[in-house]
């Protein structure tokens, strides 16, 4: 994969061209901030006018790191920590709400009696007694619908208590003095970039040569991936009857992480450099957000089950519900793999 080159025959300078740019979407970052504040009751338009509100502060943000070289260094800096505080904040409501439904859902289809993982021939939780007449796999079976309702309960009891404290603290932040300072910036570039000599040179020299640097960084993350490890179909069987992940396997998601990061990067490098969406780039993408999702819905599982006192049968629901996630964290990984390897084999040998 390599950066795409302006047409030779663009003679804007790098300055003008990141300007448009980050023109672009400081307009976006406005209009969805206006509709934000016309949401009124309005939760859905509220949530999605959030969204877009991350999405324009990711790329700015984004360009401010990649072309930082082209501007002057304190202010994109300073932009760029207050962008990243910003994106943080707003997203934890919704990262909470979906990890609840993710985590719910699986409860609901791991209980179902077809569902149930057979793999396991241990007897079943301590405290559970024997189903009439059944073996091993339907005191598991029962075992898992007993405490899948108790798991659920102790699951959303602590998502909903993080989504209220995460909703307080994006209106907190959108209402103040911080945010209106970060709007005030946003709003600058909209009409002037503070920019650098290097600024001056041709665009397709200068953005391309920056540009590159991000894809060598991810090329160089990604090859320090175990990508011959994720070439092989995950083993459901052995997540399954581990029930607790790992924990070796846990610590080696935030490689996978930071491949996710550089990869938006890398997108956003591109955009600036010739608008228009990779597809292939964007699924990959997608697949690496469901990594990270997967990843941070077993954590919730793992420390649900740490709670104290919780009844066996509860711990055990846990226990699966956090094998079935660290499942979904392989097939995630298995499918990147796929997905990479049509990715570069696209690109033509130097």
């Amino acid at each position: 994969m390599h950066s795409p080159e302006l047409s030779r025959h663009d003679t804007a300078t790098a300055g003008d061209t990141l300007a448009r740019h980050l023109h672009t979407q400081a307009g976006a970052f406005l209009r969805s901030l206006r509709l934000h504040s016309e949401s009124g009751a309005d939760t859905a338009g509220a949530a999605e006018a959030a969204r877009a509100l991350r999405s324009s502060a990711r790329r700015i943000s984004g360009s401010l790191s990649t072309f930082r070289p082209l501007l002057d260094p304190d202010w994109a800096d300073t932009l760029r920590g207050e962008l990243g505080w910003l994106s943080a904040t707003l997203a934890l409501e919704h990262s909470c709400t979906s990890r609840m439904v993710r985590l719910l859902d699986a409860l609901s289809r791991l209980s179902g009696t077809s569902a149930v993982p057979r793999a396991r021939v241990e007897p079943a939780p301590p405290g559970e007694e024997p189903a009439p007449g059944g073996g091993t796999a339907a005191r598991r079976g029962g075992a898992l619908t007993v405490g899948a309702a108790r798991a659920g309960a102790l699951l959303e009891r602590r998502l909903t208590l993080a989504r209220t404290r995460a909703h307080s603290a994006a209106l907190g932040a959108l209402g103040s003095s911080r945010f209106h300072a970060v709007a005030d910036s946003v709003a600058l570039l909209a009409s002037e970039l503070p920019l650098a000599p290097a600024a001056a040179g041709p665009a397709d020299e200068v953005l391309g040569m920056l540009a590159d640097v991000t894809e060598r960084r991810l090329l160089d993350a990604v090859a320090e991936l175990p990508l011959g490890r994720a070439a092989h179909p995950y083993n459901a069987e052995a997540l399954v009857n581990g029930l607790a992940a790992d924990p070796a396997a846990e610590q080696q998601d935030a490689p996978w992480h930071e491949v996710r990061r550089l990869l938006r990067l890398h997108r956003y490098a591109r955009e600036a450099v010739r608008p228009g969406d990779d597809p292939v780039l964007c699924h990959a993408g997608l697949v690496l957000d469901h990594h990270r999702e997967a990843a941070e819905a077993s954590e919730a599982a793992a420390s649900a089950a740490r709670t104290p006192r919780i009844a066996p049968a509860t711990a055990y629901a846990l226990g699966v519900l956090h094998a079935d996630q660290r499942h979904e964290v392989e097939a995630a990984r298995f499918a990147f793999q796929q997905e990479w390897r049509h990715a570069t084999a696209a690109v033509p040998a130097p």
